[in-house]
């Protein structure tokens, strides 16, 4: 299928409160433009379509024969993705795709399969990747700015206050449970910046004292190239204290990051003066404390804001049998809850504009790929498989 520089032909398959958001962020993008809208409730096709000046369809499949549609975005339950994608593909659509891409492994690799014969692309909408602040992470991880890592973790106390008992997010023959159908974001995420992961441990809890077997609380140990993760999705609190929190730490220091889409960081850390005005430019206006001082070798004046030369004295430390040289124990802390919605778009926006230059392009490098779809699909399927269940 051809498609134009100039123009991006979207058809939309799904017609819920996300779609209607990831509609109005791709709307943005220059040359983007909204054809179509395919949803099972009618009304809500139409209503999302009036939206954007689009047609609307009550079956996909009539979306799919629709020759002015060059990609597919697909935002419906999770036990549709395989079935939608396949035959979009087989319909000659590029096509973009909700996270997770199927139930299972088998059916992801056969959708990338399928996308490389037929030339087409298929990718999965792993976003995260196209997050500043976790691009930044992995800069800091590749660069070794704080060391060696040595653990990390991923806590979500997620609000269960819009998921009825009866929603299909309880039901694994639907969302494949919490591991598959939330937790391909953050195997994903820590893959980007440590590495292939190998299941070491999971466990799921059902909720007591209810009907049905609703599993609200996972948790999962994951061993990547550099080191250790651990894992833990809670989907039982109520809105107002809704939060999650990503740490890596490292030899000298850690990064924390707020937010399932992180839009606040903090990192501390053993920092030379050289590298505190690199972390000072990344990220403009934020805020640096001295948290304390090392053992001083020496007791030379050492203020944070200081624009002298470096002394050439230095602070110690010791730590994994290692000497540890630094100019200042800081925080910094960047970032502001209340942009989340804002970045979530941006991030995208961005999705879009890298994989439609891909499909003009197939040298283009591109953040995420059909492949990243299929591997952290796979650590979320053997978590659900191999669980301990309680």
């Amino acid at each position: 299928m051809s498609v134009s520089e100039s123009e991006l032909r979207l058809g939309i398959v799904g017609a819920g409160g996300f779609a209607a958001f990831a509609a109005r962020s791709f709307q943005k993008v220059k040359g983007v433009n909204i054809v179509a809208i395919a949803d099972s409730n009618a009304p809500s096709a139409s209503t999302l379509a009036d939206a954007h000046a689009a047609r609307a369809y009550s079956d996909h499949e009539l979306l799919l024969k629709d020759t002015n549609v060059d990609v597919v975005y697909i935002a419906t339950p999770p036990a549709l993705h395989y079935g939608q994608s396949k035959a979009a593909l087989l319909a000659g659509k590029h096509v973009i795709c909700e996270k997770p891409a199927a139930l299972t492994v088998h059916e992801a690799e056969e959708l990338v399969a399928l996308s490389r014969e037929c030339r087409l692309l298929y990718v999965v909408n792993l976003m995260q990747r196209y997050n500043p602040l976790c691009q930044w992470v992995r800069t800091m991880v590749e660069d070794n700015v704080l060391g060696d890592f040595t653990h990390g973790y991923f806590e979500n106390y997620a609000s269960d206050e819009n998921l009825s008992p009866g929603h299909w997010f309880w039901d694994d023959s639907i969302s494949g449970g919490i591991f598959i159908e939330h937790g391909v974001h953050f195997f994903d995420l820590f893959a980007s910046w440590l590495g292939q992961g190998e299941l070491v441990y999971s466990a799921r809890w059902k909720r007591p004292a209810v009907k049905g077997n609703i599993y609200d609380r996972v948790q999962a140990i994951v061993n990547y190239d550099k080191g250790p993760v651990s894992y833990y999705h809670g989907f039982d609190q109520p809105k107002i204290l809704d939060r999650q929190e990503i740490r890596l730490q490292f030899e000298r220091g850690d990064i924390t990051l707020y937010g399932w889409v992180p839009v606040r960081i903090k990192i501390t850390g053993l920092f030379n003066n050289e590298k505190i005005g690199k972390l000072k430019q990344r990220f403009p206006g934020c805020a640096i404390a001295t948290v304390k001082s090392g053992l001083l070798i020496h007791s030379p004046s050492r203020p944070l804001e200081s624009t002298e030369a470096p002394v050439t004295d230095a602070l110690s430390a010791r730590g994994r049998f290692k000497d540890i040289l630094f100019d200042h124990l800081i925080t910094l802390e960047y970032g502001r809850d209340s942009d989340k919605m804002q970045i979530y778009g941006q991030l995208l926006q961005s999705m879009i504009k890298n994989q439609w230059d891909w499909i003009l392009d197939n040298s283009v490098d591109r953040a995420v790929d059909g492949r990243n779809a299929v591997d952290s699909l796979r650590i979320a399927e053997l978590s659900t498989i191999l669980a301990k269940y309680y």
